[in-house]
């Protein structure tokens, strides 16, 4: 077990215990996620209160944020389409094909979308989901060539590489440099990136992983939350960051050496950690959300390791569409 440093243990100390509470939202594919109630008056971002923030989680790494009355998403992929990755065999010519049936009860409103990278399963449903709200889409230079590809204006899309921070008022958006996962071969699936537009993606082929990002969001008078994608870290690049809450995206293959370890160091071991990525996102929206057979297993071990890497740390295992609070 690594030992806690004691600047993390003096801090721990002296806050009180993270609170994590879940709203109560009907599971099911019919069942909205609905924003979170706001005042009557709107307050000053800086008198927004704690509370104000939820957290609803839409599968694989996807998130609703509602911050007041402002949304911002990550890695939004609600259509699930099927392409055998659960079931075999495993089709790459899978065609795209964005279920607005599915999207359009969730997504009201969007201020941002954050995409850590351009995989369908993360990047499929963000050019329909941009265009029905008028988000602005963050992303690496791959996102921002494939968003013109389908068509977004420029004016829409931002390219980031990492180490910007983002002042949005009521809350702020770090980005950070990172890595994707490897699978049992030491490969990644569709490797590449964009440095010009393609062609309007067709199959899930068309979308490369095109490099991998972290978003640290922090919430004035509310939690500070790291989000991942994938399952590999740079943990030079997490120095300093040391948020409240973490969504750690479960590791499929053993490739990468001391993920965890790594990860939750970097992180300075957040007060509560939340598995993502663990699902099969190949299915309804539905709780309790679905889980291959071999993914429990690795989620049973996953939420050992970080009792026993970070004992100090909360695991929260979320389900679908449910609001929570940190």
């Amino acid at each position: 077990m690594p030992s806690l440093d004691r600047r993390r243990f003096l801090r721990d100390a002296a806050a009180t215990t993270a609170l994590v509470s879940a709203g109560g939202l009907a599971a099911g594919v019919a069942t909205p996620a609905h924003a979170a109630p706001t005042p009557t008056a709107a307050a000053a971002p800086t008198a927004r209160r704690k509370g104000a923030v939820s957290f609803r989680w839409w599968g694989t790494a996807g998130w609703r944020v509602d911050i007041g009355d402002r949304t911002v998403l990550v890695d939004p992929f609600l259509s699930r389409i099927d392409t055998g990755l659960f079931t075999g065999p495993f089709k790459t010519e899978t065609p795209l094909t964005v279920r607005t049936d599915v999207i359009d009860p969730r997504v009201d409103r969007a201020m941002t979308v954050l995409v850590t990278h351009t995989h369908w399963d993360h990047f499929m449903d963000v050019p329909y989901i941009a265009k029905r709200t008028g988000a602005r889409v963050f992303g690496t230079l791959t996102a921002y060539h494939l968003g013109l590809a389908y068509g977004l204006p420029s004016t829409q899309l931002s390219s980031v590489k990492g180490g910007e921070v983002l002042d949005f008022g009521d809350h702020s958006v770090e980005v950070v440099g990172s890595l994707h996962s490897r699978n049992p071969s030491y490969s990644v699936a569709f490797p590449g990136v964009r440095v010009t537009p393609p062609p309007q993606p067709a199959t899930i082929a068309d979308l490369p992983e095109g490099d991998t990002l972290g978003y640290l969001l922090r919430v004035d008078g509310g939690p500070s939350v790291y989000f991942t994608g994938a399952s590999d870290v740079a943990e030079r690049n997490l120095t300093g960051l040391a948020p409240d809450v973490a969504m750690v995206a479960m590791q499929n293959a053993t490739t990468t050496g001391d993920y965890l370890p790594r990860l939750l160091a970097g992180l300075d071991y957040p007060k509560v950690v939340v598995p993502v990525h663990y699902d099969n996102f190949e299915t309804a929206l539905q709780n309790p959300p679905p889980v291959a057979p071999t993914d429990r297993t690795r989620l049973n071990e996953m939420i050992a390791a970080v009792r026993r890497i970070s004992p100090r740390s909360r695991v929260l295992v979320p389900e679908y569409e449910t609001a929570y609070h940190f």
